[in-house]
């Protein structure tokens, strides 16, 4: 295919609560007009444990290329700045090669990283901030040595990668420690999902600190229990010597730029968003949990609880922030894995334990429809919330009724795409934008009759002027001042 054929392709990228049939859209979609799927999963990129993660089947594996799936070891932490140095070159190269990348997966902030230039590379990259005006063609050493890397990364395993990483020392500014230093690691390491030890807590504010003093731009934007991302902060500053609001400031500065981050990467993308009903959704999210425990959902967790997690100490706690442990299921079937002699026959089952395996049961299929909400909001806020000229169009298709996929889904996702790909205004429109604030988002507000809590953004203040806590507060202060 010529070369000028090649840059004219579009970016596909399939968007979707878990449970919408994104994978089965985009396997059609390759299969039809010559794609290759690129998995955007945070826990898909794990090795083993098919069925919590939800990976396609080999049978459908076998119908077009997949790829950045299963190739990270479990416990390792894989961060969206390693999926996109390794996913970025893998869709120059199937571009290159004359096919369509389609990028599909729940993980919305590991698209935003493919689409948009909005991150802060590690320091082994050639440089910190890609340029999003370099053409593709210019890309084209840089992706050849990225592409083999990641071929022998696929091959081989993150092993000896992520040992290399662990062993260096970061490298930055004088003024930080090596006790500093292993603060920041540690909340790193510890600190990947919600709820903090008071160890984890005491360093987080220890570390705020250090950051208002380095970069009070960013101490301003982030709350000061956000761990994660005041060590990240502190660390693009080590790494670069750069303050980390400055780097950001860089890319909103940048043509096509905003302020959620840099310009996009690619000049034509084609978004779809698969809706589907939420009494609808939540039933289908339901039935899936049934079907992956009928598949072996259990004796799958049960093995991997035997083999990397026979502890039953405190320790459980930092391994479900750790490496595919953070999949939806480990957490919610923790107090039935650790029960002793758990038997895979259900009718072995003493009472008590059929009776927890049913809550573990709800508590999975509960925390999937908030996990699908969550999805929702995240597309509604991070896509068509972005001003038009720094985002694609958002293409929604209906997935309620499954009896009719082909005409609702397939049928209009193809005229889409054809259309885009001829240069022609597509039949079907896109979805409206929504005009959001996003400045009010990082008003800082404290709370006085909440202890001085702090809540970032409007909306979340006027929510939590309206909570029970707030109203609980405000009613004890009252009494407390009628007293005195």
């Amino acid at each position: 295919m010529a070369s000028s054929r090649v840059c004219c392709l579009p970016v596909v990228v399939i968007l979707g609560s878990t449970g919408t049939g994104k994978s089965k859209l985009a396997i059609e979609i390759a299969r039809k007009l010559g794609g290759e799927i690129v998995s955007a999963d945070s826990m898909q990129v794990y090795k083993g444990l098919d069925i919590i993660t939800n990976k396609v089947s080999p049978e459908e594996m076998a119908l077009c290329p997949h790829h950045m799936l299963g190739f990270v070891p479990p416990l390792k932490e894989f961060s969206v700045v390693e999926y996109k140095n390794l996913a970025l070159p893998l869709i120059y190269d199937i571009k290159k090669r004359g096919n369509i990348p389609i990028i599909v997966g729940g993980t919305n902030y590991y698209i935003e990283s493919l689409l948009w230039d909005i991150l802060i590379d590690q320091p082994e990259n050639s440089h910190v901030i890609d340029s999003a005006s370099s053409s593709e063609c210019e890309e084209d050493s840089k992706v050849e040595k990225n592409f083999k890397k990641r071929k022998q990364i696929e091959g081989e395993g993150l092993q000896a990668l992520c040992d290399e990483k662990s062993a260096k020392t970061l490298m930055g500014s004088q003024s930080f420690q090596e006790g500093e230093n292993k603060n920041i690691n540690s909340i790193n390491e510890q600190n990947t999902c919600s709820g903090v030890s008071e160890e984890t807590s005491y360093c987080s504010t220890e570390l705020y600190e250090k950051l208002k003093d380095i970069d009070p731009a960013m101490a301003d934007r982030v709350h000061p229990n956000d761990s994660r991302k005041i060590a990240r902060s502190l660390q693009v500053f080590q790494q670069t010597g750069v303050r980390h609001s400055e780097l950001i400031a860089q890319q909103q500065k940048q043509q096509g730029g905003n302020v959620l981050g840099g310009p996009l990467r690619f000049d034509v993308n084609c978004v779809f968003w698969l809706q589907c009903e939420r009494e609808v959704l939540n039933e289908r999210l339901d039935k899936r949990v049934d079907e992956m425990l009928q598949k072996g959902l259990l004796k799958e967790l049960l093995e991997f609880h035997v083999e990397y997690n026979q502890t039953q100490s405190a320790d459980y706690k930092k391994r479900y922030r750790e490496g595919i442990f953070q999949s939806i299921g480990f957490k919610e079937f923790h107090p039935f894995l650790i029960q002793p002699n758990t038997s895979l026959h259900l009718g072995e089952l003493s009472e008590g334990n059929k009776k927890l395996l049913d809550n573990c049961i709800d508590t999975m299929k509960n925390v999937t429809r908030r996990y699908a909400k969550k999805q929702i909001t995240w597309v509604r806020n991070r896509f068509l919330g972005r001003p038009r000229e720094s985002a694609p169009d958002v293409y929604g298709l209906d997935t309620t009724d499954l009896g009719r996929w082909r005409e609702n889904v397939f049928d209009k996702a193809l005229i889409i795409l054809t259309n885009i790909m001829e240069g022609h205004d597509s039949p079907i429109k896109p979805l409206p934008r929504i005009s959001f604030n996003y400045n009010e988002r990082k008003l800082k507000y404290v709370c006085q009759q909440c202890d001085n809590r702090i809540i970032i953004g409007e909306e979340n203040w006027k929510r939590h002027q309206m909570s029970r806590s707030h109203k609980w507060h405000v009613k004890r202060n009252t009494r407390k001042s009628e007293l005195y």
